[in-house]
């Protein structure tokens, strides 16, 4: 595509509204008749939809998304993105309640590409003009405020202009610059189509882009799964956290970001606990000189249980070598558990449940920093120790007495990346009655 010289974008007026079997492509004609040869017509997905029948009675509009939709990517209170039949991701599957009666909805065309090409072979029929067809919708895009007209359906030009391979100004080569013509073409006729002001049809002209076939479509433009970062969505993402979640060992000097591990830490709370309380508690250590001085008050307590147990000089450098994990890491947190709104009880064996039950919340809170830690990019590693030691622990912490810590979790970001789990089978864990 050669760079144009100037370009013109024409609004098409007096369309008025249009209903289901009215004939585009005459009605196109009839209001363009300055269209020429190259031109290229972008056209609101919306009079496509009415013209193909596509608007509906249907009080529900949330069923209709539910019959449009084949993935959910994402949901935030009342508002979904989905992955629709069409391959399209966006909101609410395309299905729109505005410019239509009240009661009625309107979903995207059923082939916006095939109706693309049919309203450019029609246009050729009544008028012998070679034009490109775009229709395009409104889009949000991640990490940015406000919605863009692209390109859904498009005939006549090629959607993509794909640079790669070409140097630059400099001599630099592209590696993986591929432009969305249609998608920009698109986004240009809207500054005159506008959402209010009537105008469903506008004209672009100047591009050298209008070829004598059809072309692939707009198709082209969807990522493949293989090829898309994002595919997960936010719902399969934070299931796919608790698998990607692996023990990391070894990390960068680079102390984690306070933002990301303050947001772990907020999760971790959201953890289930007795009695509708909140009963934990975590102690980030960030001060080399304070992480120094807890980790070597545990290692002198390892050491001497270790002598105790009559292992030899080298059996105990052995295993507090292992143990070191945490001194490598630029951040240590240390969960502890309170027996806030714990219960009393005259007889043991109640007492023991009302702590065993505290105990297991402390570790779905544990797991949920894990996890939480996994999805924001950084590494961590629960180490157990301070559960065997909590006197040494609270002292080297300046603890209150009725924390009771519950191992110690070293964090930061990992060295290399993790290797992928294994696939677990879960029927040799399972007793299903």
């Amino acid at each position: 595509m050669s760079r144009p010289r100037s370009l013109e974008i024409l609004p098409v007026e007096g369309i008025g509204e249009v209903r289901a079997g009215d004939d585009l492509s005459d009605l196109t004609v009839r209001h363009t008749p300055f269209l020429a040869d190259g031109d290229v017509l972008v056209v609101s997905s919306k009079i496509v939809s009415k013209a193909e029948g596509r608007a509906v009675r249907a009080p529900d509009r949330e069923a209709a998304i539910d019959a449009e939709t084949v993935r959910l990517v994402a949901r935030r209170r009342g508002t979904r993105i989905v992955e629709t039949r069409h391959g399209l991701v966006l909101a609410a599957a395309g299905v729109d309640a505005s410019n239509v009666e009240n009661g009625t909805i309107l979903l995207l065309p059923a082939d916006p590409d095939a109706s693309a090409r049919a309203l450019r072979a029609g246009i050729w029929a009544r008028s012998g003009r070679n034009v490109g067809v775009i229709i395009s919708d409104s889009l949000g895009r991640p990490w940015r405020q406000g919605v863009v007209d692209v390109a859904i359906g498009v005939a006549g030009l090629e959607p993509m202009n794909d640079l790669r391979g070409v140097t630059d100004g400099y001599g630099n080569p592209l590696e993986v610059t591929v432009v969305a013509v249609a998608d920009q073409v698109a986004s240009a006729a809207e500054l005159v189509k506008t959402k209010l002001a009537g105008v469903p049809m506008a004209v672009v002209r100047g591009l050298d882009v209008v070829t004598a076939v059809d072309g692939p479509g707009a198709v082209a433009l969807i990522r493949p799964p293989a090829e898309d970062m994002f595919s997960l969505g936010t719902a399969e993402a934070r299931r796919t956290a608790v698998t990607a979640r692996r023990t990391v060992r070894h990390f960068n000097d680079v102390a984690p970001d306070r933002d990301a591990v303050n947001r772990a830490l907020a999760a971790a709370l959201t953890a289930p606990a007795p009695h509708h309380t909140r009963p934990f508690r975590f102690v980030v250590i960030s001060s080399a000189r304070r992480r120094a001085g807890f980790l070597d008050a545990m290692r002198e307590a390892w050491v001497a249980d270790l002598t105790a147990d009559q292992l030899t000089a080298d059996q105990i450098s052995r295993r507090v070598a292992r143990g070191e994990v945490l001194r490598g890491a630029p951040l240590i947190v240390v969960p502890c558990v309170v027996p806030d709104g714990a219960h009393t009880y005259p007889d043991a064996r109640r007492r023991r449940a009302e702590r065993d039950m505290f105990t297991a919340a402390a570790g779905a809170a544990v797991q949920s920093l894990l996890v939480a830690l996994a999805a924001e990019g950084l590494g961590s590693c629960w180490v157990s120790s301070t559960m065997f030691c909590p006197d040494v622990a609270r002292a080297a912490l300046e603890l209150p007495a009725d924390w009771q810590p519950m191992g110690a979790v070293a964090v930061g970001v990992p060295a290399a990346a993790p290797s992928p789990r294994d696939q677990i089978d879960p029927a040799p864990f399972l007793r299903r009655l």
